[in-house]
């Protein structure tokens, strides 16, 4: 085994590296598909009891993601570039 080892490139050395990460996610994500089928199959109706409440967190959480906080810094620093102060006067 050890002059198999000696005789491989890197190259190859990297290419098996990377196929038992492909494998490795393959069964990951296989696995996380049976749990969910079974959670959904199992706990449907606590789901579903669930989704009306879920839809309205999901709100503040798309606003807060989505303006990437409350501050709206980038508007800021966009006019800050073209000449303008942060208070909106021209320099």
């Amino acid at each position: 085994m050890s002059g198999k080892l000696a005789t491989t490139s890197n190259d190859e050395r990297v290419q098996a590296t990377e196929r038992r990460l492909s494998r490795s996610r393959l069964v990951t994500v296989g696995f996380l598909l049976v749990i969910g089928y079974f959670l959904w199959t199992e706990h449907r109706a606590h789901v579903i009891q669930a989704l009306p409440y879920l839809l309205l967190a999901a709100c503040p959480l798309m606003h807060l993601f989505m303006h990437q906080g409350h501050g709206h810094g980038h508007h800021r620093q966009g006019r800050a570039r073209d000449g303008h102060d942060i208070d909106g006067g021209r320099r």
